[in-house]
């Protein structure tokens, strides 16, 4: 076995298709020498994916990213990254190639990526198939936050459920949240700054959240967060860090004083439960918050 791994070692290494391993906080743990040469990365370097993107596009390396505003690209990449446990896409990086890439996602959040050169493929072709997986992004995306929209997380939930109903013990938790007072901040400061408020409450999100959760607007000024593998007690942690991270949000420039809040709702899922009752007793519980003051998490066990 011994001999195995280090054939398998050696022929990544040597390998001209492209290998990395990414940790459940989305921090590369492996890369073998294509990658870290099509991805400028020195051999001891693990740094972030969304920093790797961030530095690479600065520097006109590594993957070609069509976007005018890079941080909203990333939000919308991270919305959807890592969620499946297998997804495969194409992209193209600034050296010219073509490269067709697959994640493969474990249980407990690790993620393999693999990318081959398609380069020679014909062109017309590659532009059909780039077209195509424009348009399932922008089915799966809300068009104002940039985050998933309401029919990727509903697809989401109900993965969670299934893939929840064979484990042991079952582990899950979903919360719905919702901006306090909504209206009253597009009546008062306008239409366009409640959007603005919208597109920093998902900023703000975002980065608090891990590899395996989903995101995203459902409708409105509601939001809601999928937790796999995830106990009550650690759902609460996460959302009170989401909750304490929006209060000190000042979004308006021409208000510095303005600030707002969200209220939530957290269920864990029950052996048996079907998504639609794990949502059901999601949204109780963000009615019992919004009931008892607003600005707070409410739990339904």
């Amino acid at each position: 076995m011994t001999k195995i791994s280090e054939r398998l070692a050696d022929l990544s290494e040597e390998s001209a298709v492209l290998i990395a391993l990414y940790d459940q906080n989305d921090r590369l743990r492996y890369a073998n020498v294509a990658f870290r040469s099509t991805y400028a990365l020195e051999p001891e370097e693990t740094p972030l994916w969304a920093d790797l993107m961030r530095r690479n596009t600065k520097a006109g390396k590594g993957t070609v990213i069509k976007a005018t505003d890079f941080e909203t690209w990333l939000v919308s990449a991270q919305s959807r990254r890592g969620k499946l446990p297998f997804r495969a896409f194409e992209t193209d990086v600034a050296d010219g190639r073509w490269f067709w890439m697959t994640e493969t996602v474990q249980g407990d959040g690790w993620m393999l990526c693999i990318a081959s050169d398609i380069t020679p493929m014909k062109t017309s072709e590659r532009d059909l198939r780039q077209d195509r997986d424009f348009a399932l992004r922008a089915s799966q995306t809300d068009e104002l936050t940039s985050i998933s929209n309401r029919r990727f997380m509903m697809a989401a939930l109900e993965s969670m459920v299934v893939r929840q109903a064979s484990a042991e013990p079952v582990s899950g938790c979903t919360c719905i949240m919702d901006l306090d007072y909504f209206k009253r901040i597009n009546d008062v400061y306008g239409h366009q700054a409640g959007d603005g408020v919208l597109i920093d409450f998902a900023r703000r999100v975002q980065p608090l959240v891990r590899r395996r959760d989903s995101f995203g607007r459902i409708g409105g000024e509601e939001f809601m967060l999928i937790l796999p593998d995830t106990t009550l007690g650690q759902g609460e942690l996460i959302v009170d860090r989401i909750l304490k991270a929006v209060r000190g949000a000042r979004p308006i420039r021409s208000a510095p004083t303005f600030s707002y809040t969200c209220s939530a709702g957290l269920a864990e899922l029950r052996r048996g439960e079907t998504a639609r009752e794990l949502y059901a007793r999601a949204d109780e519980a963000l009615y019992h918050a919004k009931q008892s003051g607003r600005d707070r998490l409410k739990i339904v066990a």
